[in-house]
């Protein structure tokens, strides 16, 4: 198939050449704000996560008195308060000496 663009002599139109030469500018421009970009979400994701392996460390104390035959199914840390949901009750105990502090129960 031949070009219908094109002469005899293989040449291709000016205006033709004109609009090849600025579409591999937009491309080449694209190719070098993609790869800008790219470096910068890189930068961004070493410098505000630094510590991504390092351990978490929960502040939990030695152990919790359980009332006899609360079996724990799930807990949670707050600011000032360590919660387990056990059964149908959710017992709040102190995080400081592993007390329990409240009961409440779920209906």
């Amino acid at each position: 198939m031949s070009d219908p663009k094109a002469n005899e002599a293989g040449e291709m139109d000016p205006r033709d050449a004109a609009r090849l030469t600025l579409l591999r500018r937009l491309v080449t421009g694209l190719l070098v704000v993609m790869i800008a970009g790219f470096l910068v979400l890189i930068g961004l994701l070493v410098t505000r996560f630094p510590s991504l392996g390092s351990p978490v460390s929960f502040d939990l104390p030695d152990r919790l008195d359980l009332p006899e035959g609360v079996r724990p199914e799930a807990f949670t840390r707050g600011a000032d308060w360590i919660a387990v949901v056990a059964g149908r009750e959710i017992l709040i105990f102190d995080p400081e000496t592993g007390a329990l502090r409240q009961r409440i129960g779920i209906e």
